[in-house]
């Protein structure tokens, strides 16, 4: 028989207590703390119980019908996402409401923080939002990831890949997060699903980092797992039961796709290597996904001011006339394929092409 048993060995990552304090204060270094010392030490007195005693979710309620186990202790934050995401699919099904494409900015730059100046990526993408708001039948929402680095209290944390142990240990919605105990909060990702899940279009705008996606793109994409064979039911595994998420595995899994039939549109932009592998790459994890490409014309990789400046990349692409109206149609191409999926039809291929005007 398959040994089903969790492999472990790993060195502990529990802190001592005298640690756990030391860097559970690092966040109070701002002076206006100072005369809150005896305050903060009785928070800290807090945390550190919660942490001791592992409370992930401190707070639950029964799961009730429709689960495999409706005697259960859910997350109730765990179960405010579930709900959401299932709004999102009765609006993403409710043939009466606009159809909704979502827009990805994936670059972390802009003047709010260090950079002190906005991506292209940004501007690119505002191009495809208004190509999205002059259509008919269909409304954007627009996904800023630089909110990532400039926002407070915006976090996407890091997929712990539970599906690589078993699919039935991804739950969908992610289960990992929020983690109370180890102060793992405030994720975006709860934010994030229901957008994905409302859309009938995808469009992602990101540039090239060292030859691959941003990493907040790439946080984002990695805890997409779980919309892709996660498990909507936590109750089955009991939480986070590795061996016996792995015996419901073996007993026969059907790796649900949570966002299949979706379009999608991939625009990359570089400025020295890489923007065709980064297409490639993109496209092909959608596809996996079941989601489904617009057209030829959706999908495309660019440089702009290839081997030039950094510092006058702006100008570059304001000079660029032809990558911008290249932009502007993989939005139409997207938006003409929503329209024709929405009713029942396939749209010409290239029909959304307008001639970009020659610099």
């Amino acid at each position: 028989m398959t040994d089903l048993e969790p492999r472990k060995g790993t060195p502990s990552p529990r802190l001592t207590e005298a640690e756990f304090r030391r860097r559970f204060l690092e966040q109070f270094q701002d002076p206006t703390y100072d005369p809150l010392q005896a305050e903060l030490g009785r928070v800290t007195d807090a945390a550190w119980d919660a942490y001791s005693h592992s409370r992930k979710s401190p707070r639950t309620r029964k799961a009730g019908p429709g689960f495999a186990d409706p005697g259960y202790d859910l997350s109730v934050d765990w179960i405010a996402a579930r709900d959401a995401i299932r709004e999102a699919q009765r609006r993403h099904d409710d043939p009466a409401l606009p159809a909704r494409i979502l827009l990805i900015s994936g670059s972390s730059r802009s003047e709010h923080t260090c950079p002190g100046e906005m991506s292209k990526t940004f501007r690119l993408t505002e191009l495809a939002r208004q190509v999205v708001e002059a259509a008919e039948g269909v409304e954007a929402d627009v996904l800023d990831l630089s909110r990532l680095a400039s926002e407070y209290g915006r976090h996407i944390h890091p997929c712990k890949a539970c599906f690589s142990t078993s699919p039935a240990l991804c739950h969908w919605p992610c289960s990992c997060y929020p983690n109370h105990s180890l102060g793992q909060v405030q994720d975006w990702m709860n934010d994030i699903y229901p957008l994905w899940v409302a859309a009938r279009g995808i469009m992602i705008v990101t540039p090239v980092n060292w030859y691959q996606v941003s990493s907040p793109l790439k946080l984002m994409m990695d805890r997409l797992v779980c919309a892709d064979g996660g498990n909507p039911d936590p109750t089955l595994t009991r939480g986070k039961n590795a061996k016996r998420a792995k015996e419901i595995e073996m007993a026969g899994w059907d790796y649900p796709r949570h966002l299949a039939g979706r379009l999608f549109s991939v625009v990359v932009h570089g400025d020295v290597e890489g923007a065709s592998d980064v297409r490639r790459s993109l496209s092909d994890w959608l596809t996996y996904m079941h989601l489904e490409p617009a057209g030829s014309l959706a999908e495309m990789d660019r440089y702009i001011g290839y081997w030039e400046p950094y510092a006058t990349s702006h100008a570059a692409l304001d000079a660029d006339e032809a990558i911008q109206e290249e932009v502007r149609n993989a939005a139409r191409t997207l938006v003409e394929a929503v329209q024709a999926q929405r009713a029942g039809r396939q749209v010409a291929a290239g029909a959304a092409l307008r001639e970009p005007r020659q610099k």
